[in-house]
């Protein structure tokens, strides 16, 4: 079974920078894709990114594009969301997730772990 573990959330001013990892106990050839999520007070949980595990291939929502990266490091099987210039409408709770399909719907994903709090705010 894979277990996630979430890490790197925190209190960060507008326009901060933050970056989250998401540590596996094991990924398995079934789920090679790896998601992060966020979901706000009173909201839906939405897709921001996901990567996939042996090319590296991604996709960011249309809210986040140009200001966050996600990365991997198989090796260490933990995968990475770099944030930058943060917005107060960023501030939620960060999950990470696997899928064994190439969706940003959070449906199609499984294994969430516990996430991680972001507060964007001055």
């Amino acid at each position: 079974q894979v277990q996630l573990v979430e890490s790197g959330g925190g209190l960060v001013q507008p326009g901060g920078s933050l970056r989250l990892s998401c540590d596996a106990s094991k990924f398995t050839l079934d789920y090679y894709v790896i998601g992060w999520f966020r979901q706000a007070p009173g909201k839906e949980r939405e897709g921001v990114s996901y990567i996939r595990r042996s090319d590296g291939g991604t996709y960011y929502a249309a809210s986040i594009k140009g200001r966050f990266t996600i990365s991997r490091d198989n090796a260490k099987n933990t995968v990475f969301l770099q944030m930058n210039n943060l917005k107060p409408e960023g501030t939620a709770v960060y999950y990470c997730a696997v899928s064994n399909m190439l969706t940003i719907s959070p449906d199609d994903y499984h294994y969430w772990g516990q996430g991680t709090q972001v507060t964007v705010s001055s």
